[in-house]
Protein backbone atom coordinates (compact mmCIF):
# COMPACT_ATOMS: atom_id res chain seq x y z
CA UNK A 1 0.00 0.00 0.00
CA UNK A 2 2.96 2.40 0.86
CA UNK A 3 4.71 1.36 -2.16
CA UNK A 4 1.61 2.96 -4.54
CA UNK A 5 1.14 5.89 -2.53
CA UNK A 6 4.46 6.88 -3.19
CA UNK A 7 4.06 5.72 -6.81
CA UNK A 8 0.93 8.21 -7.12
CA UNK A 9 2.65 11.05 -5.48
CA UNK A 10 5.72 10.81 -8.49
CA UNK A 11 2.84 10.53 -10.69
CA UNK A 12 0.92 13.52 -9.86
CA UNK A 13 4.47 15.18 -9.60
CA UNK A 14 4.87 14.26 -13.20
CA UNK A 15 1.44 15.53 -14.57
CA UNK A 16 1.84 18.76 -12.55
CA UNK A 17 5.64 19.40 -14.13
CA UNK A 18 4.56 18.44 -17.21
CA UNK A 19 1.23 21.24 -17.35
CA UNK A 20 3.66 24.03 -16.34
CA UNK A 21 6.01 23.03 -19.45
CA UNK A 22 2.98 23.12 -21.66
CA UNK A 23 2.19 26.48 -20.35
CA UNK A 24 5.09 28.48 -21.51
CA UNK A 25 7.23 28.00 -19.02
CA UNK A 26 10.24 27.53 -21.68
CA UNK A 27 9.93 31.10 -23.96
CA UNK A 28 12.21 33.19 -21.83
CA UNK A 29 12.59 34.74 -25.22
CA UNK A 30 9.59 36.36 -25.03
CA UNK A 31 10.00 36.72 -20.54
CA UNK A 32 13.09 38.95 -20.84
CA UNK A 33 11.46 42.45 -23.09
CA UNK A 34 12.58 44.34 -25.61
CA UNK A 35 15.97 44.55 -24.50
CA UNK A 36 16.51 41.37 -23.97
CA UNK A 37 18.50 40.81 -20.13
CA UNK A 38 19.26 44.39 -19.72
CA UNK A 39 17.21 46.07 -16.98
CA UNK A 40 14.95 48.91 -19.10
CA UNK A 41 15.75 51.52 -16.70
CA UNK A 42 19.31 51.20 -16.33
CA UNK A 43 19.63 51.34 -19.90
CA UNK A 44 18.14 54.73 -19.75
CA UNK A 45 19.87 56.11 -16.98
CA UNK A 46 22.96 55.60 -19.71
CA UNK A 47 21.39 57.97 -21.84
CA UNK A 48 21.69 60.82 -19.39
CA UNK A 49 24.48 62.28 -21.90
CA UNK A 50 20.94 62.61 -24.30
CA UNK A 51 18.33 64.30 -21.78
CA UNK A 52 18.99 67.67 -22.76
CA UNK A 53 18.53 67.04 -26.44
CA UNK A 54 15.34 64.51 -25.74
CA UNK A 55 13.78 67.78 -24.13
CA UNK A 56 13.98 70.45 -26.63
CA UNK A 57 13.96 70.39 -30.81
CA UNK A 58 16.84 72.87 -30.92
CA UNK A 59 19.17 71.60 -28.57
CA UNK A 60 22.56 70.82 -28.91
CA UNK A 61 23.20 67.09 -29.33
CA UNK A 62 26.77 65.87 -28.13
CA UNK A 63 29.18 63.35 -29.49
CA UNK A 64 28.59 61.39 -26.32
CA UNK A 65 25.16 60.90 -26.70
CA UNK A 66 25.27 60.51 -30.59
CA UNK A 67 28.07 57.71 -30.16
CA UNK A 68 25.46 56.04 -27.67
CA UNK A 69 22.07 56.13 -29.86
CA UNK A 70 23.88 54.38 -32.54
CA UNK A 71 24.86 51.59 -30.71
CA UNK A 72 21.27 51.64 -29.25
CA UNK A 73 19.96 51.84 -33.00
CA UNK A 74 21.28 48.46 -33.66
CA UNK A 75 18.00 47.41 -31.81
CA UNK A 76 15.31 50.14 -32.16
CA UNK A 77 12.52 48.58 -30.36
CA UNK A 78 14.80 48.39 -27.35
CA UNK A 79 15.84 52.29 -27.87
CA UNK A 80 11.67 53.11 -28.15
CA UNK A 81 11.42 50.81 -24.84
CA UNK A 82 13.55 52.79 -23.45
CA UNK A 83 12.22 56.62 -24.29
CA UNK A 84 8.92 55.47 -22.20
CA UNK A 85 10.72 54.04 -19.28
CA UNK A 86 9.89 55.76 -15.46
CA UNK A 87 13.55 57.21 -15.45
CA UNK A 88 13.09 59.16 -19.10
CA UNK A 89 9.33 60.12 -18.09
CA UNK A 90 10.81 61.63 -14.76
CA UNK A 91 13.38 63.32 -16.49
CA UNK A 92 11.56 65.01 -18.63
CA UNK A 93 12.50 63.22 -21.97
CA UNK A 94 9.80 63.82 -24.73
CA UNK A 95 9.95 60.98 -27.06
CA UNK A 96 8.14 63.00 -30.18
CA UNK A 97 11.40 65.22 -29.66
CA UNK A 98 14.16 62.18 -28.67
CA UNK A 99 13.34 60.58 -31.73
CA UNK A 100 14.72 63.20 -33.57
CA UNK A 101 18.15 62.65 -32.33
CA UNK A 102 19.66 59.98 -35.08
CA UNK A 103 18.80 62.77 -37.92
CA UNK A 104 20.34 65.60 -36.28
CA UNK A 105 23.52 63.26 -35.14
CA UNK A 106 23.62 62.82 -38.64
CA UNK A 107 23.43 59.10 -38.26
CA UNK A 108 23.34 57.47 -41.48
CA UNK A 109 21.91 53.85 -40.72
CA UNK A 110 18.49 54.62 -38.72
CA UNK A 111 15.57 52.84 -38.41
CA UNK A 112 13.29 56.21 -40.49
CA UNK A 113 9.80 55.60 -40.12
CA UNK A 114 10.04 52.93 -36.79
CA UNK A 115 6.93 54.05 -34.42
CA UNK A 116 8.09 54.51 -31.30
CA UNK A 117 5.42 55.30 -29.10
CA UNK A 118 3.28 56.75 -31.60
CA UNK A 119 6.07 58.95 -32.99
CA UNK A 120 8.13 57.82 -36.24
CA UNK A 121 11.73 57.97 -35.79
CA UNK A 122 13.03 60.46 -38.67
Amino acid sequence: METQVKYMWVVVFVVSMSIAGFNGVDATHDYYGPCGKHDIEKEAQKLSPCTYAAKYWRAPVSERCCAIIEKKLSNPGCLCAILQTRTAYDAGVRPEVAVTIPKRCNIAVRPVGHKCGGFPFV
